[in-house]
């Protein structure tokens, strides 16, 4: 049977990924044991030969196991291992499969995978793929090598390859595909359904045709159900929606995403600045985006860059942390300056050294909630320059709301444990101001780095942390310095 046979990639792809990860981890540990024991005995005359069929076996198992996986499971696999395991996966991938597997891991992944391999194995995993693919691993692929793979492209793939490359990566340009079907509206569906029929298959994701003119200006949709529910003599300018949601390649992908999820797409048509079809987006590069998306947003909050990989080299991942690391060393000091400030306080009253850590923990926990709320309405786009103003208000609003019933809360805590009113009473009323100003800064902080142009996921929540530390520290301390001493 054929290896990629689709059957057989359905059959592989139901069970869990973690029980697929379980066998190949497994078929790893019985090869490394095996190995172990050979190279003890190496005095056997038949060492040699013993290794060699064992190493062999093992292979061979691993390699038929992957023949029967999806590139995106086989990636999943990659992913979850040590360098060297994974390493020893990858070279048992066909060549002809690596490609498309390429394009499934991670970036971070991707690009220890391509750094292993040399010029000449490189072309032979690249070879297979079409411009469209070339075009995701353009970042990963030296650009001689990518030069290459591009020179024995056809003409017309070149130059597809070349036109999405100009497009940034965060632009519908750059995830658009050339696979696109055209028809005109003096066709009718009789005619459509004859051209369609004389195609060895669909592009995926294929709902609709776009119905161009002679110099293939979009002139609408033709959904594939109009072709089955309509007469066949009906023309197809009679059957088109002349009111599609249509991209130019220079839009934010972050709004065709967003536009993707509100329409319910699967494919959309995309235009150049002077209404002539280029291409097609369709909803799984949109769905990957999103993903590449999410993932790297999660770790820039914790101010790690986005293409980490979870088993990287130990160096790789220490440097990686140093930026944002060094930065919140910085704050620490700081804040630790604000405690300094009120050494004699806390040494005539001790029970202060004690109940500061809470003002500064709520308020930080308070504002990265808030930071959380205001960073996805900004991906969203439900944040503009007109609900601003109401937005900041009713964060304070918030923020008022939760100062007075933690605040009450911890104040009676306070005075529960020390029997001292006035300690309640600022406890209390240092937890109001801390909340509101948590609020605040939680909305501040993430539409300043939006309105400078950068991400506002990246070190939000090291700068929150640092404010609402240092301002916690004051204000406790600063009233207990007013009014108990």
């Amino acid at each position: 049977m054929n290896v990629t046979d689709p059957t057989v990639v359905l059959q592989a792809s139901q069970p869990k990924l973690e029980d697929l990860l379980r066998q190949i981890v497994k078929l790893l540990e019985k090869h490394r044991l095996v190995e172990t024991l050979v190279e003890r005995d190496q005095t056997s005359p038949r060492h040699q030969l013993i290794e060699s069929l064992v190493h062999r076996q093992h292979v061979v198992e691993l390699q038929l196991k992957l023949r029967s996986l999806h590139p995106a499971d086989i990636a999943y696999i990659l992913e979850a291992l040590p360098q060297d395991d994974r390493l020893l996966i990858w070279r048992q991938i066909e060549e002809e499969r690596s490609g498309d597997v390429l394009l499934e891991v991670s970036d971070a992944v991707r690009n220890a995978l391509v750094e292993t391999l040399e010029r000449a194995e490189l072309l032979r995993v690249l070879e297979p793929l079409d411009a469209d693919d070339l075009a995701a691993l353009a970042e990963a692929v030296p650009e001689p090598v990518l030069a290459d793979v591009s020179r024995r492209l056809p003409t017309r793939d070149r130059d597809w390859l070349q036109t999405t490359m100009a497009y940034p990566e965060d632009r519908v340009g750059r995830l658009m595909s050339q696979d696109v079907l055209t028809v005109r509206e003096s066709q009718n569906v009789e005619q459509v359904l004859r051209l369609l029929r004389g195609r060895e298959d669909l592009p995926l994701n294929t709902d609709s045709l776009f119905v161009v003119d002679a110099r293939h200006q979009l002139k609408g949709v033709l959904p594939l159900r109009a072709l089955l529910l309509n007469d066949p003599e009906q023309r197809v300018g009679e059957l088109k929606l002349t009111d599609p949601v249509v991209f130019d390649a220079s839009d934010a992908a972050d709004d065709a995403a967003r536009a993707f999820e509100r329409y319910d797409l699967v494919s959309a048509p995309v235009v150049n600045g002077r209404g002539k079809l280029i291409g097609r987006l369709t909803v799984d590069a949109v769905v990957d985006f999103i993903r590449e998306e999410s993932e790297e947003d999660a770790l820039n909050r914790a101010g790690l860059r986005g293409d980490e990989d979870l088993f990287a080299p130990i160096w790789d991942s220490a440097r990686n942390r140093w930026l944002w690391l060094s930065i919140n060393l910085c704050t620490a000091f700081i804040a630790s300056r604000a405690i300094g400030l009120f050494e004699h306080a806390i040494a005539q009253i001790v029970a202060l050294a004690a109940l500061m850590p809470i003002v500064a923990g709520i308020g930080g926990n308070s504002g990265n909630q808030t930071t959380a709320l205001v960073v996805r309405g900004l991906a969203l786009g439900e944040i503009t320059s007109e609900n601003k103003g109401y937005l900041v208000l009713k964060e304070l609003g918030v923020g008022l709301m939760n100062g007075l019933v933690w605040g009450a809360t911890v104040g009676l805590f306070a005075y529960w444990l020390y029997r001292n009113w006035q300690l309640g009473v600022v406890m209390a009323v240092a937890m109001l101001l801390n909340l509101l100003l948590a609020a605040l800064v939680g909305v501040a902080i993430p539409l300043i780095l939006h309105r400078l142009g950068r991400d506002p996921a990246v070190g939000s929540s090291v700068l929150l942390t640092f404010i609402t530390d240092g301002m916690g520290f004051f204000i406790f301390l600063g009233l207990a310095t007013l009014f108990l001493l």
